[in-house]
C-alpha cells in the first residue's frame, strides 16, 4: 500500500506559529514581533514544511545555516531582510543550525483590514520576491530598520488601548516603504547585475521568437521567462524597471513588435499568418495590440513601406 505524501502543515494564526517556535503567546493575536534568539529549534525541526497565512517581515543576522525556500536551500548572512506573503511555503531549519540572531514581524492581514494598508500591502512586489532576493542592508540601513522595529516593538508591548493598532499599523507601514526605498537603492547599486540581466532577457526572447515552438506554445509569459532565469515575476520586473524603465511585460511585448515589424517588411506573409507565427492564436488580438504599440494596423504599418 502506498503512502499518501504529507502535505505542509497550515499555520493559520500567530498564535500556531507561536507555538511552533516554542515562544509564549502573542500578546496580540493577529500582530507578533519575535526575537529570533528566542525561538526554540528544536521544538522546530522536524515539523516538514509549513505554510503561512499571515505576512512577515524577517531580519536574520549570524545565521549560520540553510533554509529551503520551496525546492532550493539558501545560506542566510549577516543583516538580511526577507518579506513573505501568505500561502507561501518554507522548508524546515535543520537541528544542528545555531539560533540566529534578529526578529520576525508577523502581520495577519485581520490585523490591517479596514485600513489604507490593507488594500496597499498587497501592491509592495517585494513581497513576491524569493528568499534568495532578500534585500541586503547596509550598516546605516539596519539601523534605520532597527528603530522602526523597536517602535513597534515598544508599542506591541504597551498596555493595549484605543490607539495601538493605529500607531502600529503607523510603523509598519514606515517599514515597507523603507523597503521600498532600499531595494530600489540596491537595484542602482547592482545596476552592472541589471544589464546583465537585460541582456538575458532579450537573448532569451531572441530565442522564443526565432524558434517555430513558438507557434505551438505562443508568446512566452513572464512567468516563464522568470522561471528559466531563477528569478521570481516580480523581482525580475522591479530590476528590469530599475534598469530600463519597463517591466518584464513591456519587454515581452517590444520584441514582439519589433519582430512584427520585421516580418510585416519583409516578407509576404498575410497579417493572420504573421500573428499565428508569433505565437497568436487569434489574428484579431495581435492586430489591436500592434495598433496599441504603433499607431497603425499592420496592414496600414506595411503599406508605409510598399
Amino acid at each position: 500500500m502506498k503512502k499518501t505524501a504529507k502535505g505542509p502543515v497550515i499555520i493559520d494564526s500567530i498564535s500556531k506559529i507561536h507555538r511552533l517556535l516554542g515562544l509564549p503567546k502573542p500578546v496580540h493575536p493577529l500582530v507578533s514581533v519575535i526575537r529570533l534568539e528566542n525561538i526554540d529549534l528544536e521544538n522546530y525541526a522536524g515539523r516538514g514544511s509549513f505554510v503561512q497565512n499571515f505576512y512577515a517581515v524577517t531580519i536574520k543576522k549570524g545565521f549560520k545555516g540553510k533554509m529551503r525556500y520551496g525546492q532550493q536551500y539558501y545560506d542566510f548572512d549577516e543583516g538580511i531582510l526577507s518579506f513573505f506573503a501568505p500561502g507561501q511555503v518554507f522548508g524546515e531549519i535543520s537541528p544542528e543550525d545555531r539560533p540566529p540572531a534578529g526578529w520576525t514581524l508577523f502581520i495577519h492581514p485581520d490585523f490591517l483590514r479596514n485600513y489604507p494598508l490593507g488594500a496597499k500591502i498587497g501592491k509592495f512586489g517585494f513581497f513576491s520576491y524569493e528568499l534568495h532576493e532578500a534585500l541586503h542592508l547596509s550598516d546605516q540601513e539596519e539601523q534605520m530598520i532597527e528603530r522602526v522595529v523597536g517602535s513597534i516593538e515598544k508599542e506591541y508591548f504597551s498596555a493595549m488601548d484605543l490607539y495601538s493598532q493605529d500607531v502600529i499599523i503607523a510603523h509598519i507601514e514606515v517599514l515597507l516603504n523603507y523597503g521600498n526605498r532600499f531595494y530600489n537603492r540596491q537595484f542602482i547599486t547592482r545596476k552592472q547585475a541589471g544589464n546583465d540581466l537585460l541582456t538575458k532577457v532579450e537573448d532569451l526572447l531572441e530565442q522564443c521568437f526565432d524558434s517555430e515552438a513558438i507557434q505551438q506554445a505562443g508568446i512566452p509569459t513572464v512567468q516563464y521567462i522568470a522561471e528559466r532565469l531563477n528569478l521570481s515575476p516580480s523581482y525580475l520586473s522591479d530590476m528590469l524597471r530599475a534598469v530600463t524603465g519597463q517591466n518584464t511585460q513591456q519587454h515581452i511585448h517590444n520584441h514582439l513588435i519589433e519582430k512584427a515589424k520585421y516580418i510585416l517588411t519583409a516578407s509576404s506573409l498575410t497579417v493572420s499568418e504573421v500573428a499565428y507565427r508569433l505565437g497568436f492564436e487569434y489574428p484579431q488580438y495581435f492586430s489591436k495590440l500592434f495598433k496599441s504599440k504603433t499607431n497603425f494596423t499592420p496592414l496600414k504599418y506595411r503599406q508605409n513601406f510598399n
